[in-house]
């Protein structure tokens, strides 16, 4: 498996293994010497950011900032393990996720809800702390240099109230965490690729998701960076297929809400026909049930998150 992928601009995705290959990308920035990270993945992923810091020459001194576009774990789940491996980071947080950084006793729980105790203990592991002084609250707006190379934070709710995003100064890009939906790289066709959104648990809200894409969009962004799966271009066709993707699932959402304790289920059954359809008008590489099968945790964690969203 290749687990580097360097872009221009110093920017470099590092895949982490979680949920298997090209699934989740950790990202590094270079500028003089100087290094951030944005996301960690989880704790079993620590050791190889490690290992790709050592096999790029990257000091462990190195390394500024830790930033974590938001405090889902398969995001944030290493932030503390990696913490202490690098002693002169501070960690950049949105500010409602800080204090869950400090004390991760609350955001484990909530996890463990929604994935049960024992898969959340499998996935994820304990969660280590992070020292109140070595945290950054990002608040909208707010930029950090590394080495006089500007980081612009934008506030982005509609994946989750404690999502932000991350603009390049000096490429232009953007880090977009989830907000900017999925795009794997198994789907990639003739060098076409393709977005889908994540409405999981537990804080999908529709019209502030609609308004965080169109914000990351008028920046005009020559290329965004996303956690599922590393670059993508072509983003004023991407914004368009979000954005409509991103109805659809409200549609599938609507039409099962009255359906009581079916609900969930026939929400996820809609969506897997609507996959189905994308995939085959859209030409995905993958198609059918090995489509469904790869997507399988996304759509339930979509059908569960649009469950919420409806309310009971």
């Amino acid at each position: 498996m290749k687990t580097l992928t360097s872009y221009d601009h110093g920017i470099h995705a590092i895949d982490s293994g979680y949920g298997g290959e090209r699934f989740d990308a950790i990202h590094l920035i270079e500028e003089g010497g100087r290094v951030a990270i944005v996301d960690t993945a989880t704790n079993a992923c620590v050791p190889r950011l490690l290992d790709q810091l050592d096999k790029m020459g990257i000091g462990r001194s190195q390394v500024d900032y830790v930033i974590l576009t938001h405090i889902h774990l398969d995001h944030a789940g290493g932030a503390g393990r990696v913490m202490a491996a690098l002693p002169e980071a501070r960690l950049v947080v949105h500010p409602r996720g800080s204090r869950h950084m400090a004390d991760p006793g609350k955001l484990f729980a909530a996890v463990q809800e929604v994935y049960g105790e024992e898969e959340a203990d499998r996935l994820y592991g304990e969660l280590l702390p992070v020292a109140a002084g070595r945290i950054i609250e990002a608040a909208h707006g707010s930029t950090l240099s590394l080495a006089g190379r500007e980081l612009l934070f934008l506030d982005a709710p509609g994946h989750a109230k404690h999502h932000l995003v991350i603009r390049d100064g000096r490429s232009g890009h953007i880090f977009t965490g989830d907000t900017f939906g999925l795009s794997y790289r198994h789907f990639d066709a003739g060098g076409r690729q393709f977005v889908i959104p994540t409405t999981s648990p537990s804080q999908f809200d529709a019209a502030a998701l609609h308004r965080t894409v169109d914000m990351i969009a008028g920046y005009q962004p020559a290329a965004l960076y996303l956690t599922h799966y590393a670059q993508v271009v072509d983003v004023p066709r991407l914004t368009a297929d979000l954005h409509r993707l991103i109805d659809a699932h409200v549609a599938v959402a609507e039409r099962w809400r009255d359906a009581g304790g079916e609900r969930h289920e026939r929400i996820k059954s809609g969506l897997a026909e609507l996959f189905l359809r994308e995939a085959r008008d859209q030409g995905w590489a993958m198609q059918g049930d090995a489509m469904l099968e790869f997507l399988a945790m996304d759509i339930d964690l979509n059908a569960q998150g649009l469950d919420i969203w409806l309310g009971s």
